[in-house]
């Protein structure tokens, strides 16, 4: 539903609306476009958003389907307390967030997943396996990559899970930005978005 901040019905929120910490990642408009595409997302959908960081996905999930829940895992308390404060922000109020590391904490959420986002993080092998067994038949897991190890060690999953209808993209996504008195164009830098669904 729309909210007075971002008050338009299509997803594609502008980064500069989400309040951000040092450091902390935030995956771009243009990625989180090809994100939410890949989900699929249904009107009641249960998304499990594992490496949550800003919170954007939650927040464009939320926004888009609001008879859906949201599960937003962050292991970092600071990072976790921004999370809240952005769906805030967005009026979003269907978005839990959990404190946690995965895959341990996983076994705390409430509602099986009919569809899992993984960004990046450590063990991501340990952590598709376990969201695998969470996940409801036909389900979707869509992860990114921004390095050769995690597209090796996603697609290897996808392959050992016996994923099936597996996708992989590349971004290659450019901004025109002012720099000076003349605006060029810069590469927003170049991430894998790889997904994959469960048998039934």
């Amino acid at each position: 539903m729309p909210c007075q901040l971002w008050p338009y019905i299509t997803p594609g929120i502008p980064d500069d609306l989400f309040e951000r910490l040092p450091g902390i990642p935030l995956s771009k408009r243009e990625i989180r476009l090809l994100l939410l595409a890949q989900l699929r997302l249904l009107p009641n959908t249960v998304l499990w958003d594992i490496g949550a960081g800003t919170g954007t996905i939650p927040i464009e999930v939320g926004l888009l389907c609001p008879r859906g829940q949201i599960f937003a895992v962050e292991r970092d308390e600071e990072v976790a307390n921004l999370i809240r404060h952005n769906c805030d922000r967005f009026e979003v109020k269907n978005v839990e967030v959990i404190e946690g590391s995965a895959p341990e904490c996983l076994h705390n959420l409430k509602l099986a997943p009919d569809r899992v986002c993984i960004e990046g993080g450590h063990s991501i092998q340990e952590i598709m396996k376990a969201a695998w067994h969470y996940l409801q038949p036909s389900g979707r897991v869509v992860a990114t990559a921004a390095n050769l190890e995690s597209l090796y060690a996603i697609s290897q999953s996808f392959a050992q899970l016996q994923a099936r209808n597996v996708e992989v993209i590349q971004s290659a996504v450019n901004r025109l930005e002012t720099r000076g008195s003349s605006a060029t164009f810069t590469a927003v830098n170049p991430i894998f978005i790889l997904s994959g669904e469960k048998l039934d």
